[in-house]
């Protein structure tokens, strides 16, 4: 096996494991994480109070809410949107926060690339 720091001396191409160790990339991936993880969790808290009331509080997910509705199914239904919202929310992020970084890495190893061929 090869270790590519040492192909990059040798005008291999790009030095991964350098870019990876920078701190342009050490930036984008904490603010990545500082997004995902905090919301991964609460997103787990989320879906296990749901399981959970649904198995030990069967009574309290039958409730009607109006007509035919139950807080089950509201939970339910929640866990959807909570979903979107996410997803929407991460999506906003990214393009704001780290798609800029993420470009100027990418531009930056595209420049690279193309001088070392």
């Amino acid at each position: 096996m090869t270790d590519r720091r040492i192909d990059s001396a040798r005008g291999g191409g790009v030095d991964y494991i350098t870019v990876e160790e920078s701190p342009r990339f050490r930036e984008l991936k904490k603010r990545q994480r500082s997004f995902i993880f905090p919301l991964a969790v609460a997103f787990l808290v989320w879906y296990f109070v749901y399981v959970l009331l649904s198995s030990f509080a069967p009574a309290f997910m039958a409730q009607p809410v109006f007509g035919a509705v139950t807080v089950g199914l509201l939970f339910g239904l929640g866990q959807f949107v909570t979903t979107f919202a996410i997803t929407m929310g991460y999506v906003a992020y990214a393009n704001r926060r780290l798609d800029p970084i993420a470009e100027e890495l990418r531009d930056e190893l595209e420049r690279t690339e193309r001088g070392s061929k």
